[in-house]
């Protein structure tokens, strides 16, 4: 999907300011693989994310991202993660300090395909089939692999 309305109303008030969103990641596990997929706006390789729309409960919106990028239906089983994301700063100038909360999904059907255009790969993976994404992701993925572990929080805690 494409970006969010409620955001391009903000961005014609603000310009290219920066912008403070509500993100979320759905770290999708199907028995020991992890669903992945390559985004169509930069070529990385990185689980599903997306923002959370006005008064979405975040485990919803992860779960709607997967369905909406990856069209897989997913059960968000836990938090894994609450961690801030270096500003980003868009090809067109646009700013944004994303609040990105990290879930532990499980796949529960369908078959993972790039449904929205946001992605132009998209599949699960093994552990040992994920040398191409970042440090970053890599650990979000470790902090979501144990199904019990509690929520872990950026900046030292």
């Amino acid at each position: 999907m494409p970006t969010p309305e409620f955001v391009l109303d903000l961005r014609r008030r603000i310009g290219h300011d920066p912008l403070p969103l509500v993100g979320v990641t759905a770290v999708v596990f199907r028995g020991e693989k992890v669903l992945v997929g390559r985004r169509a706006d930069n070529g990385k390789l990185q689980c599903v994310s997306g923002i959370v729309d006005p008064g979405e409960q975040p485990a919803d919106a992860a779960v709607r991202e997967c369905l909406e990028e990856a069209a897989v239906v997913v059960r968000a089983e836990r938090l894994a993660l609450v961690r801030t994301v270096p500003r980003v700063t868009y090809p067109n100038g646009d700013q944004v300090d994303y609040l990105d909360l990290v879930f532990r999904c499980a796949w529960v059907s369908g078959e993972p395909h790039p449904a929205d255009g946001e992605l132009t790969e998209v599949g699960f993976r093994g552990l040992e089939q994920l040398g191409d994404v970042d440090a970053a992701h890599m650990r979000v993925i470790a902090l979501a692999i144990a199904a019990d572990d509690p929520a872990a929080f950026d900046g030292g805690r």
